[in-house]
């Protein structure tokens, strides 16, 4: 447990930004996946839109270093070869 003042308020502010990057660990789990579904099912209207959410939810990950950036591009770059490949 937290004893000095400083390492009190450490403590409330890692809990802070856990929270947030709980969250957005989460957004970017559910985009992928909704991504990887629409890819499975062939919508190609729904891939688009959330394609681009996918792209968002990695590119801010990526910024606030909830994941690394090669991590992001990575991860990007699968996803956009996967629905070149679906679409052939």
């Amino acid at each position: 447990m937290a004893i000095t003042r400083g390492a009190k308020k450490a403590l409330r502010v890692s809990d802070r930004k856990r929270v947030v990057n709980d969250i957005r660990r989460r957004t970017l789990k559910e985009t992928v996946k909704t991504v990887r579904k629409d890819i499975g099912a062939k919508d190609a209207k729904a891939i688009k839109t959330d394609l681009a959410l996918a792209y968002k939810a990695l590119d801010k990950a990526a910024k606030t270093g909830v994941i690394k950036k090669g991590t992001a591009s990575r991860r990007k770059a699968r996803l956009a070869k996967a629905v070149a490949k679906m679409s052939k």
